[in-house]
């Protein structure tokens, strides 16, 4: 049995799939409310805040994932976070279960520097410091080695779907909607993302193979890093518009954070759109050398065809 807890997210969703394709026949999938994405997935409704509710979640598995994700709200990450990680570990250790920990890199230092395994966390807000703490927790657990555990850490997501990320809801949603994409603070720095189903991928892969465990890994990623004003131009081509965008300074988002509430959740994270991000991702690459990484353009391509699918279909 695999279980994954927090299954209704978009790396949930897309992991249920790698694992039932590529690895299980016997899948749990445990959120409040989970939903079957396979007629032979089992359900388990579950509030990882509840400890009893985690632990009868968890019961029988032999591989756990934590992909749990919350609203980008500061204090509902600090306040509900840590207790749901900390449920989920230990319903793990009572089931003697494998655990795999869906990771972010909101703990790492805000510059320039290659991002590596070894970076050192250096978080700049509340809600990095959230993600720093809860993966040392994780780290404390591999070093006890009660139960083989693991980290997967994904830089900014990109993807189909429900996929919640800035790039998302400033670039593509935006095209979708016909709008002019906005870039926060700079368009001239590389960025790196991930395609939502290759993280999904890569943490079945690293979650089914023994070797992985009591390390960090991270996912990997397209190589080409672009800047936003080149992956503007990929989008708009991809979605026959135009490539036109704004630029929004820092201050102006800074300023907004007095009366948007979303622009407040993003403040903390201006200084990385500052910078070039360059997220390493070859200690996977070297270990799992036959994984194919998407790239920018068959990404792009996929969300258009799907977005015009949908358009298509007489029920969307």
């Amino acid at each position: 049995m695999q279980t994954i807890l927090g299954a209704n997210g978009q790396i949930g969703v897309e992991l249920a799939r790698e694992l039932r394709r590529a690895h299980t026949d016997d899948l749990r999938l445990a959120s409040r409310t989970p939903r079957k994405g396979h007629d032979a997935d089992e359900l388990m409704p579950a509030d990882l805040l509840d400890a009893k509710q985690t632990t009868e979640a968890v019961a029988g598995s032999e591989i756990v994932y934590f992909t749990a994700g919350l609203p980008a709200n500061t204090q509902l990450w600090e306040a509900q976070f840590p207790t749901m990680l900390r449920n989920a570990l230990d319903a793990a250790r009572a089931a003697r279960a494998r655990f795999a920990y869906f990771d972010n890199t909101y703990m790492y230092p805000q510059d320039d520097r290659v991002q590596t395994e070894d970076t050192p966390f250096d978080p700049v807000g509340r809600k990095g410091r959230v993600r720093a703490d809860m993966a040392a927790t994780v780290l404390a657990e591999m070093a006890r080695g009660d139960i083989p555990v693991l980290i997967a850490r994904a830089p900014e997501f990109y993807g189909p779907g429900r996929t919640q990320s800035f790039t998302n809801a400033l670039v593509i949603d935006r095209l979708k909607a016909g709008k002019k994409p906005l870039v926060p603070v700079r368009d001239d720095r590389r960025r790196t993302l991930i395609w939502t189903p290759d993280a999904s991928r890569a943490l079945a892969a690293l979650g089914n193979a023994s070797d992985a465990y009591g390390q960090t890994w991270h996912l990997p990623v397209d190589d080409a890093r672009p800047t936003y004003r080149q992956f503007v131009a990929m989008a708009a081509e991809s979605f026959d518009a135009n490539e036109k965008y704004t630029v929004i300074p820092k201050w102006v988002l800074s300023a907004a954070g007095i009366v948007s509430a979303q622009a407040r959740e993003i403040r903390e994270l201006l200084p990385r759109y500052a910078q070039d991000s360059i997220f390493d991702a070859s200690k996977f690459t070297k270990r799992f050398p036959e994984f194919a990484v998407t790239t920018f353009s068959e990404g792009l391509g996929a969300i258009r065809a799907r977005t015009s699918a949908g358009r298509a279909s007489p029920t969307a």
